[in-house]
């Protein structure tokens, strides 16, 4: 990442303001590309964007390289002449969460319209597509395929040849299954072209985009489905130890994610090959990619499968510098970001050091002890990336609301906040006036949202992942306020 001092939003795609339900690679995702140029922003941070699958997590997705088929723009496709705009009207939604249920009910159904005046006369790019892509696309196809085929099980539930990807039976499911899995090509295809579309459009305004890697993948992928030896599984294919962390200040259980583990000896005996086509591909889709859960390279936590709490597992040894050697001796230099949030040792912070990659210091977690608390802005680092709070973290409104006495005590004598103060820009300001060389502030904070507007709440189940960024929010006005602060504080983008 280059030491110009620039600051963004973090925005995820899914939470976008549009008429049809959840946020698209359309119009909406434009709009908001000017809003952060007026700003003078010059960064825009996004979670995952594959297709989500249990509990709606872009973290839980059936592909690591597939992207989500709810964020194709439906006016897109009218455009090229795939959907007439009377059909849209039927995928219209003003729900005030994102309605994954209602989606999964009513968006395939127009986009296998969609596909069927497609491929009557596909373009030449088609082809290209799917030869180029074959070496992901086809699996995750078939995959998906065979999991509609199986009223939406997961792998583990399939009937045992399928499961293991009998010759025989695998045979059959591409053979017989030729439209359907060209339907699922079509939908990547269509979401490849319009995302470098978009990303075309956001580079122009001089904003780069920053994408999220999850560092593991779901139990219920193509990934563990296709490459088994990538992963810690039994002879029978299925999971021995899962991952996730242990019991901390935020969870007296940890959390029990229930990934799969990868199988590190295998990686390294490859030439850790399926992690650098991993991080080429993200480098296709982002200009910067943030690695989730940094730490879990340096060690990570594995838990027995079947186990009822995270408490169970045990600490064990991670790839460290050797992944990252081998992928920097084929790629080069990458603009890696490290999310090294977490229980956090000498360890990890060697090898944070070691591949000199920025770091996250996070606005929530300053307040908490002494003055030697390494996310008080005074301790940051200029190769760091500041932030109030991130998607697991409440608003900073409701923080404000929500934290210990002592702690808020603290907050607001050391960014010198009076009564009638207002608390949320206090923050803010501090994170823009941080010497980190990267200030990204979550969207809900500019509105200054409370629990209402909420990502994500670590290990819970309920509204995660639904928030929905009202239509009409950003106005003039929060522009110019924002575009303030990233002028007095030099992380101004030039075309803002």
């Amino acid at each position: 990442m280059n030491q110009q001092r620039t600051s963004g939003v973090l925005m995820p795609i899914a939470s976008l303001p549009s008429r049809y339900g959840i946020g698209s690679l359309g119009k909406e995702a434009r709009d908001f590309a000017d809003f952060l140029a007026a700003a003078g922003q010059s960064v825009w941070q996004i979670l995952p964007v594959g297709p989500t699958g249990y509990g709606d997590s872009p973290y839980q997705s059936f592909s690591a390289f597939a992207g989500n088929p709810y964020f194709i723009d439906l006016p897109t496709l009218v455009q090229e002449g795939l959907l007439t705009e009377a059909e849209c009207k039927g995928g219209e939604s003003n729900a005030e969460r994102i309605p994954y249920g209602w989606l999964f009910e009513t968006r395939f159904a127009l986009l296998r319209k969609a596909y069927q005046r497609f491929i009557a006369s596909p373009p030449p790019e088609w082809e290209n597509f799917c030869r180029e892509e074959t070496w992901w696309v086809d699996d995750y196809a078939m995959y998906m395929t065979a999991k509609a085929q199986n009223s939406l099980a997961p792998v583990a539930e399939w009937p045992e040849p399928l499961r293991r990807r009998d010759g025989e039976t695998m045979g059959h499911l591409w053979f017989d299954n030729q439209e359907e899995i060209s339907f699922y090509k079509f939908m990547q295809f269509e979401f490849y072209r319009q995302w470098q579309a978009l990303r075309a459009y956001v580079n122009g305004k001089g904003i780069r985009i920053m994408g999220d890697l999850p560092i593991y993948v779901s139990p219920d992928s193509a990934d563990v489905w296709a490459q088994p030896n990538l992963f810690e599984l039994d002879v029978e294919g299925r999971l021995g130890r899962v991952a996730g962390v242990p019991p901390d200040a935020f969870s007296a259980e940890g959390q029990l994610w229930g990934n799969p583990l990868y199988d590190w000896e295998y990686h390294e005996q490859t030439g850790f090959d399926w992690w650098t086509r991993r991080i080429t591909y993200a480098l296709r889709l982002y200009d910067l990619v943030r690695i989730d859960h940094f730490r879990g390279l340096d060690s990570y936590w594995a838990v027995p499968a079947g186990a009822k709490t995270a408490k169970e597992g045990i600490w064990c040894a991670g790839p460290g510098m050797k992944l990252f050697d081998a992928v920097k001796s084929r790629l080069g230099e990458l603009p890696i970001v490290a999310e090294d949030l977490g229980i956090l040792t000498d360890g990890v912070r060697e090898l944070l050091k070691a591949t000199g990659y920025p770091g996250m210091k996070v606005l929530h977690f300053a307040f908490g002890s002494g003055t030697d608390n390494e996310y008080l802005p005074h301790n940051h680092t200029q190769n760091s990336i500041v932030y109030t709070g991130t998607h697991d973290n409440t608003t900073t409104a409701d923080w404000w609301r929500t934290e210990p006495q002592e702690a808020v005590k603290y907050a607001r004598e050391y960014l010198g906040v009076r009564p009638g103060d207002d608390e949320v820009w206090a923050m803010i300001t501090a994170a823009e006036a941080s010497t980190a060389n990267c200030c990204v502030i979550p969207v809900a904070d500019l509105l200054e949202l409370g629990a209402e507007g909420r990502i994500n709440a670590p290990s819970t189940v309920g509204d995660n992942w639904s928030w929905r960024m009202p239509q009409n929010a950003l106005t003039a006005a929060l522009g110019e306020r924002l575009h303030t602060l990233a002028r007095r504080y030099g992380r101004c983008n030039i075309n803002g």
